[in-house]
């Protein structure tokens, strides 16, 4: 299918966003499925990554902006309900965005280089649905300041449309020993920013950006599905 590739207008970037991203090589992002969704995910923060895929073929729409594209491994899983969806990817490492395209040479895809903290590169309500997986425990600051991720991807989807995802929480949600060694071992790294991730700042957030939102965790992972006003 067609593929586009959109650089938005260059912009100072903080360097926490940038190490957040760094990790994400060419030679990682091919082990990323095993490492995150038949590893970390299940056992150090007890959220399946089927209970994620589920999330996500309960609110994908035929048009999709995903933010944070991460592998691919959730959209190259999900059945979408439209037989050629147009799928937009949105993220600061073009390398994340090469590896997710090759993985869906079935569909439209329109990759986007941008950072989820700036106003995105796309035009207002052009969407039926945003994704947010696992990006915003990467962004640095606390959730009250991380919040503004979610007013883009508000802005982006049309009047009633969704905006869904997940984040590792160190707050608010029990966290084993496993998942807190883990959390710190990533905080050190710069790969996480999440230190100051609680539940509540979470919730507030989405009451904020949203007309409604539905909340659960599992494990220490906070899993929404909001929506815009009709």
């Amino acid at each position: 299918m067609n593929e586009e590739h959109r650089t938005a207008p260059a912009a100072a970037v903080d360097q926490n966003v940038l190490d957040g991203q760094a990790a994400y090589l060419p030679r990682r992002l091919d082990w990323y499925d095993t490492v995150v969704y038949k590893g970390t995910s299940p056992l150090a923060w007890r959220c399946s990554g089927r209970r994620i895929l589920r999330l996500y073929a309960a609110s994908v729409g035929a048009r999709h902006l995903e933010i944070g594209v991460g592998s691919g491994y959730l959209l190259a899983n999900t059945r979408f309900p439209a037989r050629d969806p147009e799928i937009t990817l949105c993220d600061l490492n073009p390398h994340t965005l090469e590896h997710v395209a090759r993985r869906l040479p079935q569909y439209r895809v329109d990759k986007i280089q941008a950072n989820a903290l700036d106003p995105l590169p796309v035009p207002d309500a052009s969407f039926d649905s945003v994704g947010l997986n696992y990006l915003l425990h990467c962004i640095p600051g606390n959730l009250r300041e991380k919040g503004v991720v979610l007013k883009h991807a508000a802005a982006a989807v049309r009047p009633g449309g969704v905006v869904f995802g997940s984040t590792v929480l160190s707050e608010g949600v029990p966290v084993s020993w496993l998942g807190r060694s883990a959390m710190r071992s990533l905080n050190k790294k710069g790969v996480f920013h999440n230190e100051q991730d609680h539940l509540d700042d979470l919730r507030a957030q989405l009451e904020r950006n949203f007309a409604d939102h539905r909340l659960v965790v599992r494990g220490c992972v906070g899993l929404f599905r909001a929506r815009t006003a009709a």
